[in-house]
Formats: structure tokens, sequence, C-alpha cells
């Protein structure tokens, strides 16, 4: 279902406030936003890789999650997730738990343990066919380790290890389209969301997903204020204009199905999102306008890839 923001206010919090995750951080709003998908009488089975979000929600013996937490090492989220969900179904078949329980396995990992050291991991749990939802807080880089780029970092984009300076702009390479990479795992559901607007979006996709059998993949923005380097009150505003921009463009694949779930009514230029994030600064001097056309570019490729995929006309 769609929700309004009543209905969104009205679904119990899995999250407690108790963590301590930056201010401005956008994962925080993610994962609460996904875990209202959850049905309030259905219990979750949740694992999380090594990264901010494990080390700043689950301090032994104190944790901040409502549902049952499993922390992993930083590359074996979905492969710990896929395990747990075989052994609950064997020890149902066997008798030993409830049948007419039912429990959802939800697996978390930033970009650095998806992406990239998780991948494996994540890739052959799916494929597997196990009933699960991989959710990925994309924050866009070792936010946790200290801003290392990974291959979801963006290209120009300043980290510690693509430093901007006179010998190269930053990252060199543009980042990875996961998302479609998932599609091509040929799960029954794939999504790209955001924290954006009334957070419909977001929740109900997370709500199918958990609602669908088998394997599926969510894929979340989460901005850092750390690496990304914008004002902590600007998270929102971040959300929205990597929405606006097409820079993150919103959009489902069921059965393997397109559809674009949301259409800017204006092409706001790319500029606009990255001016926000001191991590693209170097951009802006005189002399490298050529390197916001060339993202630009790229954005706009994608988009118009992803209108193809949907038929739209």
């Amino acid at each position: 279902m769609a929700y309004n923001l009543k209905e969104y206010a009205k679904k119990p919090e899995r999250l407690a406030p108790g963590h301590r995750m930056c201010a401005g951080c956008g994962a925080p709003p993610v994962i609460r936003a996904v875990l209202r998908g959850l049905h309030p009488e259905d219990h979750a089975v949740i694992t999380s890789a090594t990264g901010c979000l494990e080390v700043c929600t689950y301090i032994y013996p104190y944790t901040a999650w409502e549902d049952s937490f499993i922390h992993t090492a930083f590359e074996n989220s979905g492969a710990t997730c896929s395990g747990v969900e075989a052994a609950y179904e064997a020890l149902k078949k066997k008798g030993h738990l409830p049948s007419d329980k039912d429990v959802k396995f939800l697996a978390f990992g930033g970009d650095g343990g998806t992406y990239d050291i998780g991948f494996q991991s994540m890739s052959g749990a799916l494929e597997r066919g196990h009933d699960m939802v991989y959710f990925c807080y994309d924050n866009e880089a070792y936010m946790n380790t200290g801003v290392q780029r990974s291959s979801a970092t963006p290209k120009y984009a300043d980290t510690t290890t693509t430093p901007a300076g006179s010998v190269r702009p930053g990252k060199l390479q543009f980042r990875k389209d996961l998302t479609r990479v998932m599609v091509e795992h040929h799960l029954p559901y794939v999504a790209q969301t955001a924290c954006f607007g009334n957070f419909s979006d977001i929740t109900t996709k997370a709500e199918k997903a958990i609602y669908t059998k088998g394997p599926c993949f969510v894929n979340c923005l989460a901005p850092c204020p750390t690496g990304w380097k914008y004002n902590s009150a600007d998270l929102m505003l971040v959300n929205k204009l990597a929405v606006e921009t097409r820079f993150w463009p919103l959009y489902e694949v069921v059965d393997g199905k397109y559809t674009i779930t949301y259409t800017p009514k204006e092409t706001v230029p790319v500029s606009e999102f990255l001016k926000l994030q001191n991590r693209f600064k170097h951009l802006f001097k005189p002399g490298n306008e050529h390197l916001i056309e060339e993202i630009q570019a790229d954005v706009d490729r994608r988009w118009e890839e992803l209108v193809k995929l949907s038929n739209i006309e």
C-alpha cells in the first residue's frame, strides 16, 4: 500500500532513539522507514554487516533494535541472513517451531559491505532463492573506517583514498549501478528508494519487498554528513535534490518489469545537488565546469536508459 503521513506515523517504532548515529545521518530515517514496512504482528530477524549502523545501534549489552538482531562480519550479512532463514525453515518442518508464526528475515549493509566486500555473500544468498530481503543503506563510501572510496562513490568525489587536488579531481571512476546488477539476478522484487517527501516511497517498497515471497533487494540512499560534508540540518534537502536532479532515481522492478515511481516535474541541474556537499567543492573552481558537465551527462544517460526500460513514451 502507499502511505500518507498520518498512516506512516501510526506504524510502530522498531528502532529506538537510543542510538549513536551522527546528527544529520541518513541511515536512521532509512532504517526506521524500512522497519515500518513490517506488519505490527510480525517479528523480524535482522542481520547487519559491520559498519556505522551496527557500531552505533548495538553497543553490548544495549541495543536500539526491537526485533532480533545479529551483528555479522563486514562481508557476510547476506550469508548469515540466508543461514538463519534456512535454519528457521528446517526447524519448522521438524515441528520444533510453530508453523503459523510469520518471521521475516532482513539483512542490512552499507555500500562498503554490499557493493564491494559483501557482494559475494549477498549475491549468493539471493541467487539461492532464500526468502529474505537485503537492504543496502548507500552512503557512497566506507564511512565507518574513515571515508575511503567504494564502488558506490560518485565520480570526482573527494575521499581520503581519492583526494581532490592538483594531481586528480577526486575519484576517477563512475559509480557502480548495483540496483541494475541485482535486477539481473532475476529476483521477484528489486527497488531503489530514498527518504523523500512523506516517506511513502521507501516504506511502500520495503513492505512490498518484505511480503514478496523469495529473495528481494532494496537500495536506499543514506547521505553521510561526515563523508559528504553537508550541514547536518540539510539531510532532507540533500535527499530531495538527489531525487529531483535524477541523480538517484526512484523505481522498482517487479518480475523484470521496470516502473519509475517518481518523475520530477522540472529538470533540476545536478550542480544543485553537488554544491551542498563540500566533497565536490573543487568542481566549482574556475576551469572545472567540464567536470560537472560530465557528471550531468552521466545522470542524463542513466535516466534515459531507465525511461526506455520502463517503456515510457
